[in-house]
């Protein structure tokens, strides 16, 4: 009988993997399109490499350890807008006066022309949906083919859609807040506004033995009913005109910090900020989010995203050994599968904290489920930095940047290490 050794079971594997890609280079099949294709690569991948458990704490935070040191790579997108090249139509929704009437019970805003996203591609089809509701004529590969032009870059996250529309859309204006609430975004729709957040969801089959099925996803909110107790919004996977629950979306948002992005007509800036109140200054919303996760963390000591919305949140404010401390909680605990996915807070805690083992063995477990994470391989970079391997260092900034051309962070990373 044939002994299955590690040896074979890879040279097998790869032969199989061989095997599909020349049938779907023979069949003439677009890469772009091959949504099987990649689910049998990842699906391979799971098997070589069952996933486990979020690692738990190797170091423990302690006052010598907690001193941050300066290298950390800076955000360097631009925010400055083009001249307008394209002519806006304007949606007539009246806009109330800001004032404390009671909203209505029930507001539908106008659906924008569905886009079924493609492949990795639920923030750019999301945000075409967006625009679109304001006369924007583009698709999500308009936006995919700029700010992910690699179908294989599994995240798109709410600063690199704002650095979109601030700089292909400038006749709208963008912002993006954490914290978000019901009431918050029923007033928002109300004044005429759609709400774009960010939130988890389950996928309806598993993508490796063993899939917890969870997943990042974007959800353009257009309208809600008090009566059902539901809001009404366009969803890339599902489909267009899909209800959600208060309660239900209220708990998928809250894995993503209550994000929400708010994209509106210039002259509607007033409203937004009379809605938004204090949430209009960028730091005082950080103050109020960082507040409500440190209460969700007493009231459901049990809740993983109370515990990791709380380190994201003290990441904001430089408070890293503190920010490790509520990531180790939510690590015992056990995050999902693809956290690391789409948020990077950990990274930069364990990081500034001094904790590089921990930094290490979280982008590894990052890049079991997406080798070709950017950010991750960013991170990991900085953690071989860190232990003093400047040319592992510069190799795995070389990945980022080949993982997503034009990464900025990788690019200072590189320039950094070389000139130090």
């Amino acid at each position: 009988m044939t002994k299955w050794t590690p040896k074979r079971i890879y040279g097998l594997a790869a032969f199989i993997i061989g095997v599909a890609f020349l049938l779907l280079f023979v069949l003439g099949l677009n890469l772009r399109s091959s949504w099987r294709w990649e689910v049998f690569q990842t699906y391979v991948r799971g098997v070589l490499n069952p996933v486990s458990s979020i690692p738990t704490a190797i170091q423990i935070a302690t006052e010598e350890n907690s001193t941050p040191i300066a290298v950390m790579p800076s955000a360097t997108i631009t925010s400055t807008r083009p001249a307008v090249t394209e002519t806006p139509v304007i949606v007539h929704t009246s806009l109330p006066t800001p004032t404390n009437t009671p909203i209505p019970e029930r507001v539908l805003l106008s659906s924008p022309a569905y886009d079924k996203q493609d492949i990795n591609n639920c923030g750019p089809a999301t945000l075409a949906m967006y625009l679109r509701y304001y006369g924007w004529e583009g698709d999500q590969f308009t936006i995919s083919d700029l700010i992910k032009p690699i179908p294989q870059d599994r995240n798109v996250n709410v600063e690199e859609l704002d650095h979109y529309v601030r700089n292909y859309a400038g006749w709208l204006q963008t912002i993006y807040r954490v914290g978000g609430d019901i009431e918050l975004l029923k007033e928002l729709i109300a004044a005429g506004v759609p709400v774009m957040i960010e939130e988890s969801f389950k996928f309806d089959e598993s993508y490796w033995p063993n899939d917890d099925k969870w997943a990042g996803h974007y959800f353009l909110v257009t309208g809600y009913d008090d009566q059902l107790d539901a809001f009404l919004g366009q969803d890339s996977y599902y489909g267009a005109d899909r209800w959600v629950d208060y309660d239900l979306l209220e708990n998928q948002w809250q894995s993503f910090n209550y994000v929400y992005t708010i994209i509106y007509l210039p002259g509607q800036e007033e409203t937004v900020k009379s809605i938004l109140g204090e949430h209009w200054d960028r730091d005082a919303n950080r103050q109020y989010a960082l507040e409500k996760s440190r209460q969700e963390t007493i009231d459901t000591p049990e809740n993983v995203y109370a515990w990791f919305n709380l380190g994201t949140n003290l990441v904001y404010f430089s408070e890293y050994r503190e920010a490790t401390l509520a990531f180790d909680r939510a690590r015992e605990i056990g995050w999902p599968q693809r956290m690391l996915r789409y948020q990077f807070s950990p990274f930069m805690a364990y990081f500034h904290a001094l904790r590089n083992e921990d930094l290490l063995v979280l982008v590894d477990y990052a890049l079991e489920r997406t080798p070709n994470s950017e950010e991750a391989l960013l991170w990991k970079g900085w953690g071989k930095y860190r232990s003093g391997n400047n040319a592992e260092a510069i190799e795995l900034f070389l990945q980022a940047l080949e993982a997503r051309p034009g990464y900025e962070d990788a690019i200072y990373a590189i320039n950094y290490v070389n000139e130090n």
